[in-house]
């Protein structure tokens, strides 16, 4: 089988528009929460989200192109090209009907949906943008960034909810190690702060309505935790063959030595212990397999929400698996918010700048200890650690569940 590396990434989300600026705020605890300016939240019991902030799609695309698009493709876009950039291709070299792409998102352009669907029903269908269905497949992004880099290889979508953005890393790496492609970017964004978006989410009781301390409302593990806040953002991750990747000499962030999936089968909402036990369990079994005797988990990116039941599951799960050697653990989802389906993607980017700079990020907003959390959730402060082997955690509605782990090379 072949072995599967990363050799570029980028991402945006509500800390930074590259992956320097987000990560140094990632790492420095700084909270990317505030209140929602891309719809009135009058009428709204949920007025905080994680936004990003001081992004113009015209400045990465064609003005006449941007209204063909959704925010959520703008975003995936940025990223998956910072990735590009990263990797440091010289494209004369690059066989691009061997090169693939990957894209994820957990619900796609929901904004232009909502938009449209008021258009049809107050105005006339008629009335109804040319543009609106190419704007909101999630697959339009895989789209939009195949056409932009001319990647004529596999073209692939991952729509498995808040664990898409890491069963997009899953799916490209197989499409690699089974000789589809020598080459896959993954791409992950979602933009889903709109009024039906935050309302949807909010009647459903899973956001948290800290509406007066927008920075505290993220607090992942903690006893005080009310729900999750909302972000928006994109990762991505340039996934290339080992050997193809030392010819051309490229910088290598990691590899990818175990994955796992599985499904709940339990509730469409309600998580579980087994399921995210059993996705973390395959993906140490396989990398157990490729490291050998000596393999060590040193860090865990969580899942961790801030919601009530997932991070007391989550933890479960976690002590089940590793006993007494459980390796510290913390959600940066306290500094970015939840991003759905592109939590994964941003996540991964977080784990490997983690391994590259020898630190773990903190989990923000974490002053009171919850007895059904009880792990070393890295509290508030960065911890500068020797990093060789990272787990990165995703678990979505309807009870799908991605994990994946990543080494040093």
């Amino acid at each position: 089988m072949r072995r599967v590396v990363v050799t570029g990434i980028g991402m945006i989300n509500s800390l930074g528009n590259d992956k320097e600026s987000s990560f140094n705020k990632i790492v420095a605890g700084e909270s990317g929460i505030g209140h929602i300016t891309l719809f009135d939240t009058t009428e709204h019991s949920v007025k905080i989200a994680g936004e990003v902030k001081n992004f113009d799609p015209k400045d990465i695309m064609n003005p006449k192109e941007v209204k063909k698009a959704d925010r959520f493709i703008h975003l995936g876009i940025k990223a998956a090209s910072e990735a590009m950039l990263d990797a440091n291709f010289n494209k004369n070299d690059i066989d691009f009907d061997r090169f693939g792409i990957n894209s994820a998102s957990g619900i796609g352009g929901l904004p232009n949906i909502e938009k449209n669907s008021l258009v049809a029903e107050e105005s006339s269908p008629k009335k109804i943008s040319p543009f609106f269905i190419p704007s909101a497949l999630v697959n339009m992004l895989g789209g939009f960034v195949s056409i932009e880099h001319g990647l004529k290889g596999p073209n692939l979508s991952s729509v498995t909810a808040c664990a898409a953005g890491t069963h997009g890393i899953i799916e490209a790496t197989k499409t690699i190690m089974l000789g589809g492609a020598d080459r896959m970017l993954v791409v992950s964004a979602e933009s889903a702060i709109c009024s039906v978006g935050i309302g949807g989410f909010a009647s459903m009781k899973a956001l948290s309505t800290r509406n007066d301390e927008p920075h505290r409302a993220s607090r992942p593990f903690d006893a005080e935790r009310d729900g999750f806040v909302m972000g928006e953002g994109a990762g991505s991750l340039v996934l290339e063959d080992y050997e193809c990747a030392i010819k051309r000499g490229a910088k290598i962030y990691g590899e990818v030595i175990g994955f796992g999936e599985s499904g709940d089968a339990n509730h469409i909402t309600s998580p579980v212990v087994d399921g995210p036990y059993r996705a973390m369990k395959s993906a140490v079994e396989m990398a157990k397999k490729i490291v050998g005797e000596n393999f060590k988990i040193d860090y865990i990116n969580a899942h961790g929400t801030s919601t009530p039941a997932n991070d007391k599951n989550e933890s479960t799960a976690i002590k089940m698996l590793f006993g007494e050697n459980i390796p510290p653990v913390s959600s940066t989802k306290g500094q970015t918010g939840h991003c759905l389906g592109a939590a994964g993607g941003i996540e991964a980017v977080i784990s490997l700048m983690a391994i590259e700079r020898s630190i773990i990020p903190p989990t923000i907003n974490y002053e009171n200890k919850d007895p059904d959390c009880d792990l070393d959730y890295v509290p508030n402060i960065a911890r500068k650690s020797e990093l060789n082997i990272v787990m990165s955690n995703s678990f979505g509605f309807g009870g799908t569940n991605g994990v994946v782990i990543f080494r040093k090379v």
